[in-house]
């Protein structure tokens, strides 16, 4: 069985959320808005590889406040995925850009579903539900 767990940061500055797309040649999802993460080296801890992986594609040190989403699904290449997601704060404002994607975006957490990726906005809505705009 090919099965890996994978990270991603709700990352929320000023009641916006930071999305970042994926290059237009990328293998999975090309050009495709998401949010900061990736699959975990096998039996990597969650909270070091989110830090890890916000490093990597965003340049961003965070402040991992609490894992709050759990989401399953298969990927098109057939890979079984587990995803947690974290929702955290930036430590800095210096945002640096991984070659992996071609552009980031702050999106006012407020915006119409219409706004963001399909899958990720039932976890925004789940921001709200849980008041975890109070953090």
């Amino acid at each position: 069985m090919n099965f890996r767990i994978a990270v991603k940061a709700f990352i929320v500055k000023d009641h916006k959320l930071l999305l970042i797309k994926r290059r237009s040649n990328d293998v999975h999802k090309p050009g495709a808005w998401d949010i900061p993460g990736g699959r975990l080296e096998l039996g990597e801890d969650p909270y070091l590889g989110i830090s890890r992986e916000a490093l990597e594609e965003v340049g961003l040190e965070l402040q991992i406040l609490l894992p709050f989403d759990v989401h399953h699904f298969v990927r098109d290449d057939g890979q079984q995925i587990t995803m947690l997601i974290f929702l955290c704060k930036p430590k800095t404002d210096q945002l640096k850009l991984s070659e992996e994607h071609q552009e980031y975006l702050w999106q006012d957490l407020a915006a119409a579903k219409s706004e963001f990726p399909e899958w990720l906005y039932p976890v925004v809505e789940k921001y709200f539900k849980f008041k975890l705009n109070q953090f």
